[in-house]
């Protein structure tokens, strides 16, 4: 079954806490916890103390999404803030390898993303290395940007990839995905849909929401 992330990027930040809770308890499996600097991307958002505070409300894993720069400086604070998956950028590290190896080692599950314009070729060699790969499907640094349709071949290798290597890696999209992508995105070879303004925002309940994207994946196999 394909997995539904609920991105907090697009939640209620006065309302976190209760967010949480209704993602989880409208069927959500995962919670992603974009962390921003201002930096390797234009935008800055929250820190480990906000995970601390959140890490009671849910039972859910959590992705801790590191869109900053030198991000092997704060695997040990994510891992005591309740972090269960680190993923890195690519392009912020400057021995990919080693770091993914020291995430390991700190306890937490290694994720390796990579931004639209970075091809597969640079990061095959360490696809073992990682737990994950979160293919951007917008440029990072902001929610609520359209998804690139351009990125389903991009997606489709990857899946490719995985398998031929026999890794049991999970291939996670994140950016523009709603009720009306999930499906294409789905059959494209992803594991795991990070959403957050189609989850978060828009008439109805996020329970509604859920449900709409539970059922253009049912689909799948009609």
């Amino acid at each position: 079954m394909v997995a539904i992330s609920a991105s907090l990027l697009a939640a209620n930040f006065a309302e976190l806490g209760n967010e949480v809770r209704a993602a989880e308890q409208a069927g959500c499996d995962e919670i992603h916890f974009d962390v921003m600097d201002g930096v390797f991307v234009p935008n800055l958002t929250v820190g480990a103390p906000v995970l601390t505070s959140l890490r009671p409300h849910t039972s859910l894993p959590v992705e801790a999404h590191m869109m900053v720069k030198e991000p092997s400086r704060f695997i040990k604070t994510f891992k005591l803030a309740g972090a269960d998956i680190f993923t890195v950028h690519a392009e912020s590290c400057d021995d990919l390898k080693a770091t993914l190896s020291e995430i390991r080692l700190g306890g937490l599950r290694p994720g390796l993303a990579i931004n639209p314009e970075t091809p597969l070729s640079e990061i095959e060699n360490v696809l073992p290395c990682a737990d994950r790969v979160l293919v951007m499907t917008v440029n990072p640094g902001f929610g609520g940007q359209q998804f690139m349709e351009s990125m389903l071949p991009k997606i489709q290798a990857l899946r490719f990839m995985l398998d031929n290597l026999k890794l049991g890696t999970d291939l996670a999209v994140d950016g523009g995905i709603s009720s009306l992508t999930a499906r294409r995105v789905a059959r494209a070879g992803a594991d795991t849909l990070v959403a957050g303004s189609a989850l978060f925002n828009g008439p109805g309940t996020i329970d509604g929401r859920v449900a709409a994207f539970r059922a253009a994946l049912t689909a799948l196999d009609q």
